[in-house]
């Protein structure tokens, strides 16, 4: 039962960019206001990130108008649309409850500056938004291109036969005979009836 369980949950995992604690992210979310709803944008410095699986979350905290504030997201939640990351952040531990502690200018974090290469994504099978190819959208285009690619050939094997039958009957065709011109008719005739008239006189 637990491995339908794992198969069922692993569906519902999306691909989320690898961050830790200390790193500044901006976090877009749907907040839905009686029939409306709207994308709001919370950015911040991750305190930590607890559970795993589809059940993991992440708390992300700023400072508003010199107060502190702290959300908690889950990071597979389907109102979460994509998260950014801004800033990586050099800390030595895994949650950052220190920060709560410290005003202004000792709220903050130092920043990395080697990243170095990391893995852009974490693993999952859904993408974070629409505009990332969803399991199975790859191959899917595969065959839509091989099937397009068939079909122009055969249209132009098509058009070329086409072709052949059209130039056949403009040969075949006969050239038009010229029509027989007519005939004039012979001076002798009127000729030979001017002496009848005389004679009958």
């Amino acid at each position: 039962m637990s491995g339908v369980i794992d198969s069922l949950e692993r569906a519902q995992m999306r691909r989320v960019p690898a961050f830790q604690a200390g790193d500044r992210v901006r976090v877009h979310f749907q907040v839905v206001e009686g029939n409306r709803r709207r994308t709001q944008v919370f950015e911040g410095v991750v305190l930590k990130r607890q559970g795993k699986g589809v059940r993991e979350t992440f708390t992300v905290r700023k400072q508003s108008f010199g107060v502190g504030v702290e959300r908690t997201f889950p990071v597979h939640s389907p109102k979460v649309e994509r998260i950014e990351i801004a800033s990586r952040g050099e800390v030595r531990r895994a949650k950052l409850y220190y920060l709560r502690e410290r005003v202004g200018r000792g709220a903050r974090v130092r920043e990395r500056r080697y990243v170095g290469e990391e893995e852009a994504f974490e693993t999952g099978v859904m993408p974070a938004d629409e505009t990332e190819a969803r399991p199975g959208e790859e191959e899917l285009a595969v065959a839509e291109a091989e099937a397009e690619a068939e079909a122009e050939e055969t249209e132009a094997a098509e058009g070329e036969q086409a072709g052949v039958s059209e130039e056949a009957p403009e040969a075949a065709e006969p050239e038009p005979e010229p029509e027989p011109e007519p005939e004039e008719p012979q001076p002798q005739a009127e000729t030979e009836e001017a002496p009848t008239d005389q004679a009958g006189s």
